[in-house]
């Protein structure tokens, strides 16, 4: 089935975020963790890519560009996934 974009979500943990926290992250796995859990989470046909893209199957389109995305990212445990990939 053909994909089309339906937006974009800003994902990625900011420095200032980083900053606050107060310690060493491997920042490229913590959004790649942030972005896996966002696909999890992302109903199915709905795919969000590295650059923030969202693309979905035609048929749940619609659909996918009326989610949530902050809510979305408000379910998953950062916490978590900060202190698995700690340096």
């Amino acid at each position: 089935m053909a994909q089309v974009e339906v937006g974009i979500v800003s994902y990625t943990v900011s420095a200032d975020y980083f900053a606050e926290v107060g310690a060493d992250f491997d920042t490229q796995a913590v959004d790649d963790a942030v972005l896996a859990q966002l696909n999890l989470l992302a109903p199915a046909g709905v795919t969000v890519h590295r650059n923030g893209t969202v693309t979905a199957d035609e048929g749940v389109a619609d659909e996918a560009r009326e989610v949530d995305w902050p809510a979305l990212l408000q379910r998953i445990d950062l916490d978590q996934i900060l202190a698995d990939n700690g340096r």
